[in-house]
């Protein structure tokens, strides 16, 4: 099988949350905050739309046990862009692009194990629609937020809310760690 992947996804081998983290499964899955987790049985995907707020979560793993990188080369976790794959050198971890529909126009972005059979199916968070999901409607601002265009409004329940002037709507950056911006 395989998780799903969308805007910077960190990925971790259950194998070594089991063996490494600091109480195993039950405590990560315990100390696990974030409604875009998802897993396959062999992998736990955790979402963030940020680059910040994944770098405070794979430090804090590594606290707890985890090794996101040896000699350059990822570990335990991997951190995956939806766009261009993994960030890093990794010898356990595969992702790519596959179609929902026999048309290709629904598209997303999974990752799986080698070895493992991306054609069983794919996990995704609970509640995940295509229809308005990152892989629909994905967008990326280089940079500091907010980018060129992009005024900050307000901070809505975990969410930092600007105003596209382009587009004439809000959007929103889901944010875990950290101010706005």
């Amino acid at each position: 099988m395989a998780v799903l992947v969308e805007a910077i996804s960190l990925v971790i081998r259950i194998e070594a949350i089991e063996s490494s983290y600091a109480g195993g499964l039950d405590a990560f899955d315990a100390n696990l905050q974030n409604a875009t987790a998802c897993s396959d049985g062999e992998l736990v995907r955790v979402g963030f739309m940020a680059p910040a707020d994944v770098e405070a979560f794979a430090r804090d793993l590594e606290a707890k046990g985890l090794t996101y990188l040896r000699n350059g080369a990822a570990q335990d976790l991997v951190v995956i862009d939806q766009q261009s794959g993994p960030l890093v050198p990794c010898d356990w971890i595969e992702a790519g692009r596959v179609s929902l529909d026999a048309a290709g126009e629904r598209r997303i972005t999974i990752a799986w194990l080698i070895g493992g059979d991306a054609a069983d199916g794919f996990a995704t968070p609970p509640g995940w629609d295509y229809a308005t999901s990152l892989s629909r409607s994905y967008s990326f601002v280089r940079g500091q937020m907010p980018g060129p265009g992009l005024r900050f409004l307000r901070r809505d329940e975990g969410l930092d809310v600007y105003w596209d002037e382009l587009a004439g709507k809000e959007v929103f950056l889901a944010r875990k760690h950290g101010a706005p911006g």
